[in-house]
């Protein structure tokens, strides 16, 4: 990864100002970067004669970028923060602040004692991703603050993005603190709709105030959602909230407030997602420390909304890995379970464009009775099947149920002398700063091995795909395997791909599909998934006659990264259309819910010259929605044209754009 530094120069908004008012919780840290004081010009509050002499002066301080504005304020001596968008509120006054173990409420009673702000320009090319180039645009202000009983000393940091706003909280003083609760509020205008999920759940669209009731005795119970969590405005204005750089720190959970219907309250996880392992209701962090971002991504529309999602990379740490050049996103097939399946999973991979092959769980015997991934079961030879597919430039990725991960080390430097290429972790059981951990270092040590990682389950994403590119996918969300609705697949561009990389198993030419074929074609450039899992359910031996299967030239030629990304409609649980280029080629996904329609999509992002436009699209709808056939046409278009996407119920359409 190259980073470019284009400009950093103090922020002209410095403002130390009077302004806001009150509220509520408490929490546990992330890793504090090198340097605090260095970044910026630390200059002291307006008022800071006044702080000094015990005066409760108000203070206000905003970080601007483009139409975006966060705010943070000490009214009385309690710490509050708010975002607008064009001047709209897409939160309002909110609450922020740590709570102890010790009882102490880091934000409730507080003095501002310095004020840092700067604002920073850079470029940077990750090692693959949604595009090639991101930049890196922020105004910052950061406080330093102090407990007026404790004395403590801590900080909160904001910042402003063209693409959303962040928060976090700094941990000052040196040595050791225990966080036992996050204090952050989520205070939503009015008549806000929030897309709720929790585990692997369907998304649900409810005002915040009333998040379902969900949990058991052994797992965190409540009005409870996961991120990354979606909310429309009555203005037309789109949110989401994202965590990213969360590091040594439960994962966030959001929950509604009682009394307050439009709210919603940050829950630091006490239990894993799926009630294994010891309970931990607080977290013991390193000191100094900053707690992970808080993100609002933000979007004028909601197509402005998908293609803002870099911000969670930005707020990320940068890549560790000196050498990245082993790390292959690609496509990959799922092979049955003996050595013959492996072998002709292969050549099914060479014949159809596909960069890896699968043994998934089996492999090694029954996943929750066999804790020994070491040895395959006798009907695979994978010693035969790796070298094999070494010989046709595929990868052999295996999967490992959490159970046999006892020693991550030792195993993963097994699968790297078999000549692996990468591994597919399963039933991960995210949630706990103790699994936090145990994550990232599954993630560090694969890539000390050179192997890919896939995460599966409930582990949800927040940007450490940046720091380890090797990382490359994650689950985190109700698969298509599941057979869910469309409305449910138009949703996820929206709320579950915002925060991350996405597995979501493409599942073309199922009969329990309930969608079309050219909707399941059309995720290849929906989503953005750099390990792309196609013929979920399928075998080699189904698409023997190419003929029957229009869509196999699609998925054969579509790439799984890009070097530049394109929203050009969509509104989530409705519909989308989205736009990819890999080299002088788009590849244009679109997808629509149960209702048919037609979208007229400008190509306006083309280049000069003609292209020859592909399109795969849906034919006369038949008696249910994966009996539609697809339909295969080519015209010549431009930069000038406007094509008409026409989408059957459950639809979709997929678009290859070559230049002529």
């Amino acid at each position: 990864m190259r980073t470019t530094q284009d400009r950093e120069e103090p922020a002209r908004d410095a403002a130390v100002s009077p302004g806001a008012p009150s509220r509520r919780r408490v929490l546990k840290g992330a890793a504090v970067t090198a340097g605090l004081a260095a970044a910026g010009t630390l200059v002291q509050p307006a008022h800071a004669a006044d702080a000094a002499a015990g005066a409760r002066p108000p203070f206000r301080a905003t970080a601007r970028m483009g139409a975006n504005a966060i705010t943070m304020s000490v009214v009385d001596g309690a710490l509050r923060w708010s975002v607008r968008h064009q001047g709209r509120t897409v939160v309002d006054t909110s609450v922020l602040g740590l709570a102890l173990s010790d009882g102490t409420v880091l934000g409730s009673d507080v003095t501002v004692t310095g004020n840092q702000h700067r604002t920073v320009r850079t470029t940077w090319n990750p090692v693959y991703g949604r595009n090639a180039t991101v930049t890196d645009h922020y105004q910052e202000q950061r406080w330093q603050l102090r407990d007026r009983v404790s004395g403590i000393g801590f900080g909160v940091e904001i910042r402003a993005y063209r693409t959303g706003v962040a928060l976090r909280h700094l941990l000052l003083d040196e040595g050791t603190a225990t966080v036992s609760d996050e204090l952050t509020t989520f205070a939503f205008p009015d008549g806000t709709t929030v897309y709720s999920a929790r585990d692997e759940d369907a998304y649900l669209p409810v005002a915040p105030g009333s998040i379902p009731v969900t949990g058991a005795s052994g797992t965190d119970h409540g009005p409870l959602t996961d991120l990354p969590l979606t909310a429309t405005l009555t203005d037309g204005l789109i949110a989401c909230v994202c965590e990213s750089a969360r590091l040594d720190f439960p994962r966030l959970m959001l929950g509604s407030v009682d009394g307050q219907p439009s709210t919603l309250s940050a829950f630091l996880m006490e239990h894993t997602a799926r009630g294994t392992g010891p309970v931990e209701p607080t977290a013991t962090v390193t000191t100094p420390f900053a707690t992970p971002w808080r993100a609002v991504v933000i979007g004028s529309t909601h197509a402005e909304l998908v293609d803002n999602a870099e911000l969670i990379l930005n707020l990320a740490p940068p890549n560790a890995l000196a050498d990245t050049s082993w790390i292959k996103p690609g496509k990959v097939f799922r092979c049955e379970l003996s050595t013959a399946a492996g072998l002709a999973g292969v050549d099914f991979a060479v014949a159809r464009g596909l960069q890896y092959v699968e043994y998934d769980a089996g492999w090694y015997g029954p996943e929750f009775t066999t804790t020994d991934a070491t040895r395959p079961i006798a009907a695979i030879d994978l010693p035969s099947v790796t070298s094999y597919a070494t010989s046709k430039g595929i990868g052999v990725l295996l999967y490992v149920n959490r159970l046999a991960l006892t020693d991550a080390d030792s195993l993963f430097g097994l699968y790297r002398s078999w000549g692996v290429a990468g591994v597919k972790l399963g039933f991960i059981n995210d949630g706990t700063q103790t699994m936090t951990g145990q994550i990232t270092d599954w993630a560090r040590t694969a890539a000390g091995h050179r192997l890919l990682i896939d995460m599966h389950d409930d582990v949800r994403p927040f940007g450490h795909e940046r720091a380890y590119p090797n990382w490359i996918s994650l689950e985190g969300v109700r698969g298509n395997e599941q057979f869910p609705t469309a409305t449910h697949n138009v949703t996820l561009p929206f709320a579950r791909n915002i925060g991350g990389p996405m597995d979501y198993t493409i599942c073309y030419g199922q009969s329990r599909d309930r969608t079309t074929n050219a909707h399941q074609m059309a995720m290849a450039a929906v989503y953005y998934q750099p390990l792309n899992f196609l013929f979920w359910y399928d075998k080699p031996s189904k698409y023997a006659d190419p003929a029957g299967w229009p869509g196999l030239p699609w998925f054969e030629s579509v790439p799984t990264t890009w070097d530049e990304s394109r929203t050009l409609a969509g509104s989530i649980g409705a519909y989308v259309a989205v736009a990819r280029r890999s080299g002088d080629t788009w590849y244009l996904g679109a997808m629509t819910d149960e209702t048919s329609r037609i979208l007229s999509v400008p190509l306006s992002f083309l280049g000069g010259g003609t292209y020859t436009a592909t399109v795969y699209a849906d034919g006369t709808p038949g008696a249910a929605p994966h009996q539609t056939p697809v339909v295969v046409s080519n015209l010549s278009v431009t930069a000038e044209s406007t094509l008409s996407v026409a989408m059957a119920p459950a639809g979709g359409q997929a678009v290859v754009l070559k230049p002529s």
